[in-house]
């Protein structure tokens, strides 16, 4: 189900800056790239309200990925500001695209963890979901570089909504790089 905050629903994450002039990396959650509506802004929230942006440019990067410019965010710095937060959207301008149903692709900006022995190690911020049939994957940002790891329900030791984070039971050898 998607979050929604003063008429505002949730569209995506931002995941990471991309270069110096202000590019951004946005996860989305239950829709595709595509189905942003540029003509209509975009909100991220500063101290718990909304602030408008546009989007000058889209670039789909993956099933739920894509390479963005946001109006006034025209720097590095600008961008590592914004880093980690959700865009928003007007509930109408999505209105009949967005899966009200729980999706995998929620999973998006989450975190994993492997299950240890004696404490849970992060592996890193999930960045996509990859739907395979009979397979589906998430991708996972490590610090060695991508990986995908299969979203089995029996690899799966809990799930925090509130914090974000996943922690799975990871088959020895997926994150050797």
């Amino acid at each position: 189900m998607s979050q929604e905050i003063h008429g505002l629903v949730k569209i995506a994450q931002v995941l990471k800056s991309n270069g110096t002039d202000g590019e951004i990396v946005i996860g989305t959650r239950e829709i595709s790239p595509e189905d942003i509506n540029l003509k209509e802004p975009v909100f991220i929230y500063f101290d718990g309200l909304p602030v408008p942006f546009f989007i000058e440019s889209l670039a789909r990067r993956g099933n739920s990925k894509a390479l963005v410019h946001l109006t006034d965010i025209s720097s590095f710095e600008d961008s590592e500001e914004i880093t980690g937060r959700g865009i928003y959207a007007e509930r109408s301008s999505v209105e009949g695209i967005i899966d009200n149903e729980d999706s995998f692709s929620a999973l998006v900006g989450w975190t994993l963890y492997a299950a240890g022995e004696e404490e849970d190690e992060e592996v890193g911020e999930i960045t996509d979901f990859i739907d395979i049939p009979n397979n589906p994957c998430i991708e996972v940002c490590t610090e060695k570089g991508a990986v995908n790891i299969p979203l089995h329900e029996d690899l799966i030791i809990s799930v925090d909504p509130e914090n974000q984070e996943i922690i799975m039971d990871i088959p020895e050898g997926l994150l050797d790089l």
